[in-house]
């Protein structure tokens, strides 16, 4: 079986490199729809004694999951994923906190980001090189909106995540979903935490863009680096630790 996995990834690295002249005018949109699930986000916190984790999980009812979509706009050289405004469910009432500024951007011409982040009661504009996350390469490989995917893993020690991915190698854009990226195709697929938040590509269009990569419009914020902004959340995780309670209120998952 590992022999076979071989044989297909020499395969689609083949077809990779078929497609390299194609991927020049590759561009368009992908719609993801994520899935958080309060419960598994919630057995992910080993610092919280289990008998809390279950009461807190209770306090949930039938209600631990909630649903919304995104959208990730894609060039040979710039990418920008930002929540949608269409609604993923018809009861979302009460969830006005996902309105807060969410705007990730890569141009890999420069080696760039330039990232709106709102958490904590506070706008950070992350302003940094792109750095190569650690990547364990995986073997397997399923399809993901019609395109034939490969994962791979890494663990996140800031955020305290495990994170499972799927990447298109017939779209080979260095992006993802959310902050994620740095492989040699288009995530389309990102398990976080075992499904605590689950985020699939479910609408796929290649097409001419126009104003889509276009920055959003100037906002006010701190601006901060990359090593500023994983501070912010290394002290906000401390913080909830010693306090014994969840980390992911207040900052995106």
């Amino acid at each position: 079986m590992h022999d076979f996995f071989k044989k297909q990834l020499l395969l689609y690295i083949f077809l990779l490199s078929a497609l390299s002249g194609h991927s020049q005018a590759l561009e368009g949109s992908v719609r993801y729809l994520i899935v958080h699930d309060w419960t598994k986000k919630m057995n992910a916190v080993d610092y919280i004694s289990k008998q809390r984790r279950e009461r807190i999980s209770y306090m949930w009812g039938n209600r631990s999951e909630w649903k919304q979509y995104a959208n990730l706009y894609f060039s040979p050289t710039r990418t920008k994923y930002e929540d949608s405004e269409e609604r993923a469910e018809a009861d979302d009432e009460g969830y006005s906190w996902r309105t807060e500024a969410f705007t990730i951007q890569r141009d890999f011409a420069t080696n760039t980001m330039h990232d709106v982040i709102q958490m904590l009661g506070k706008t950070y504009l992350v302003e940094d090189s792109l750095s190569a996350p650690k990547w364990k390469m995986m073997n397997d490989m399923k399809e993901v909106a019609g395109h034939v995917c490969m994962n791979a893993f890494q663990e996140d020690t800031l955020k305290k995540q495990k994170i499972l991915v799927w990447f298109a190698l017939d779209i080979p854009v260095s992006a993802g979903p959310e902050r994620l990226g740095g492989l040699p195709g288009l995530i389309l697929e990102a398990d976080v935490n075992d499904g605590g938040m689950l985020v699939t590509a479910d609408k796929i269009e290649l097409k001419k863009l126009t104003t889509e990569l276009d920055a959003p419009k100037k906002v006010k914020g701190k601006k901060v680096s990359e090593a500023d902004y994983e501070a912010v959340i290394r002290k906000h995780m401390e913080e909830k630790r010693k306090a014994e309670e969840p980390p992911f209120w207040g900052i995106r998952y």
